[in-house]
């Protein structure tokens, strides 16, 4: 199975594609969408479409993964990347694709253990997991894929019967995963 990790922004919108054959996930791409040039704020909303429609036609997602929006102050700021998700969706919806969303925490706290971590944390801890050797230059395709990983190991947990209920029990469960 393969999901298409997005991170909806109305100047740049990043994503990520992994595959999700093995016990791990496979990195199948990232890359960002580059919307700041666009003038418009509605010819915007059309490029993300389009992009989105060519990743899916491109590389076959089975599931689409999306950053939910946060509450921030700025309430026109809020609704402009709503609709940009919303586009997002919509070109999902296209294919006939489900969709899932996350909650900014909830994807940084199943990728570095820590809901609060930046954007660079993210970052570290997906060029490990993947050994990318040169990062891309915007974090925003780090967040896209991100998603991805994100709904990765939440399928994980519901094929296997749920998460951990503590460390000792994480340990329990995966003698192999530690060092020492």
């Amino acid at each position: 199975m393969i999901i298409l990790g997005i991170d909806p922004g109305t100047s740049i919108m990043g994503y990520g594609l992994v595959d999700q054959s093995g016990k791990h996930p496979t990195l199948l791409a990232m890359g960002v969408v580059e919307l700041h040039k666009i003038d418009d704020h509605y010819h915007r909303l059309s490029r993300i479409f389009h992009r989105v429609d060519q990743i899916i036609q491109q590389y076959g997602p089975d599931e689409v993964a999306l950053e939910a929006p946060f509450y921030g102050k700025n309430v026109q700021s809020m609704l402009k990347l709503g609709r940009a998700q919303g586009v997002a969706m919509s070109a999902a919806l296209s294919h006939s694709l489900p969709i899932f969303e996350y909650a900014p925490r909830k994807i940084k706290q199943s990728i570095t253990g820590n809901g609060n971590a930046s954007k660079e944390q993210v970052a570290g801890m997906l060029q490990g997991m993947f050994s990318i050797g040169e990062m891309p230059k915007n974090l925003d395709a780090t967040d896209g894929l991100a998603a991805a990983v994100c709904h990765f190991y939440n399928c994980r947990s519901q094929l296997t019967g749920g998460g951990y209920k503590s460390w000792k029990d994480f340990l329990r469960k995966n003698p192999g995963r530690t060092k020492g």
